[in-house]
C-alpha cells in the first residue's frame, strides 16, 4: 500500500444517508465532501439496502434472501439477491453522474466477522459457526470487491479507499451472539483467529486499491489493538465515546497513532442537536483525545480525519447538509485551527 490517499484537511462520511433518491444523495456527499467523498449507503430502501444485504451484493457464486430473522444463505440469486445487486448499480451509476472531478472516493461493506455474524445457513445457524463458510464467504466477498473497484475506477477516475464496517466485532470477540434458539451465545472467536482474518481481508483490499484500508467499529470500546495489527491504515471510531476510556484503550489508540495509523474520528451528531452547537463545542472530544495522549495538535492535520459519529440514516434533509458542512469544516479547522482553540 502507498501513502495517503486523501489530502490534508479532508473530511469524510461514514456511509449511510437518509431517503431514497440515490441521486440526491450522491450530489449532496459529492457537493459537501469534494475532497473525500463516499459511495452513499440508502438502508430505508430496504431490503438489500441496509449493511447486509447491501454487503452481501459484493459476493461471487453466493447468494442470499430474507427471512423473518434476517438474511440467510439462498440456494440461487433470488429475488431479494438481485434487489440487492441492483441498487448497489443503481448507486454506482449515481456516483458516475456526481462525481466530477474527485480524486479519491471512499465505499464501505461489512467487514468478514461482521458479514458472518449477520447472515445465516439453510439450518439457521449463523456463517460464523462455521469456518468453512467464513472463508468461503470471505474469499467471495474480495472477489466481488476487485469487481467493485475497478468499475469505480473506470467510471470515476478517482483513486478508490475500502472502508470495512465490523460493528459486530466485539459481541463476535466476547461469545454475545444468539444461536438461533435465542437461549445460547454463539462461542466466542479467539483473538489470533480474528485477527488472522482481518489481516488477510486488509491485506487483499490494500492491493485491489493499492491504499490504506479503512475499518470501522463505533462501539465504545473498540478492539483497537487487534485492528491495528491486523494491518488496518486507518481506524474510524466514534470519538465522543473515548472520553472515560480505560487506559488500557488509550494506551493502544496512542501506540497506534503513533505508529502511523490514521483515525476517522466520529464527532459531529447523527442527528440534530437540541441546541446549537459551536465547531468547537464539536471538536472537543477530538482536542481533549489529543490533550491526553500527549501529541500536539497538529496530529489532527497529519493523521485524522474528522466524519460524523456514525452514519446520517436518521436525520432530517436540513441537518443532513448542516452535518457534512460542519465536518467539512472540522477538517479545515485541524490544519488550520481557529484562534482560542
Amino acid at each position: 500500500m502507498s501513502e495517503r490517499a486523501w489530502p490534508a484537511g479532508a473530511a469524510t462520511g461514514i456511509g449511510s444517508m437518509p431517503g431514497t433518491d440515490v441521486a440526491e444523495a450522491a450530489a449532496i456527499i459529492f457537493g459537501e465532501l469534494p475532497e473525500f467523498p463516499h459511495l452513499p449507503e440508502l438502508p430505508a430502501r430496504g431490503v438489500g439496502a441496509d449493511l447486509l444485504g447491501r454487503s452481501a451484493a459484493f459476493l461471487v457464486d453466493l447468494a442470499i434472501e430474507e427471512v423473518p430473522s434476517g438474511y440467510r444463505v439462498a440456494a440461487h440469486p433470488g429475488r431479494d439477491h438481485r434487489r440487492a445487486v441492483d441498487l448497489l448499480r443503481w448507486d454506482l451509476d449515481a456516483v458516475d453522474a456526481a462525481a466530477t472531478g474527485a480524486k479519491v472516493l471512499k465505499t464501505q461493506l461489512a467487514g468478514p466477522w461482521t458479514l458472518a455474524a449477520g447472515i445465516e445457513l439453510p439450518r439457521g445457524h449463523r456463517v460464523l459457526t462455521d469456518r468453512g463458510a467464513v472463508r468461503e464467504f470471505t474469499e467471495s466477498m474480495l472477489e466481488g470487491l476487485a469487481t467493485h473497484v475497478a468499475e469505480l475506477k473506470a467510471r470515476t477516475g478517482a483513486e478508490v479507499v475500502v472502508q470495512f464496517d465490523e460493528p459486530s466485532l466485539p459481541d463476535v470477540l466476547a461469545g454475545s451472539l444468539s444461536t438461533p434458539s435465542g437461549y445460547g451465545t454463539v462461542s466466542a472467536v479467539a483473538e489470533p483467529e480474528a485477527r488472522d482474518l482481518l489481516a488477510t481481508v486488509i491485506e487483499r483490499a490494500g492491493k485491489i486499491t493499492g491504499r490504506p484500508v479503512v475499518v470501522h467499529c463505533c462501539a465504545p470500546r473498540p478492539p483497537v489493538a487487534l485492528l491495528r495489527s491486523a494491518g488496518a491504515g486507518a481506524l474510524a471510531l466514534d470519538a465522543t465515546q473515548l472520553d472515560g476510556s480505560p487506559a488500557k484503550l488509550l494506551d493502544d489508540l496512542g501506540e497506534a497513532w503513533d505508529s502511523g495509523v490514521e483515525l476517522f474520528l466520529g464527532l459531529v451528531p447523527p442527528l440534530a442537536p437540541a441546541k446549537p452547537l459551536t465547531l468547537r463545542e464539536i471538536a472537543a472530544p477530538a482536542l481533549r483525545l489529543t490533550d491526553r495522549l500527549g501529541f500536539n495538535r497538529s496530529i489532527l492535520a497529519e493523521r485524522a480525519v474528522p466524519t460524523p459519529v456514525c452514519g446520517l440514516a436518521g436525520a432530517s434533509a436540513t441537518w443532513l447538509r448542516r452535518a457534512l458542512s460542519l465536518t467539512r469544516d472540522l477538517g479545515k479547522a485541524f490544519v488550520e485551527p481557529p484562534e482560542g482553540w
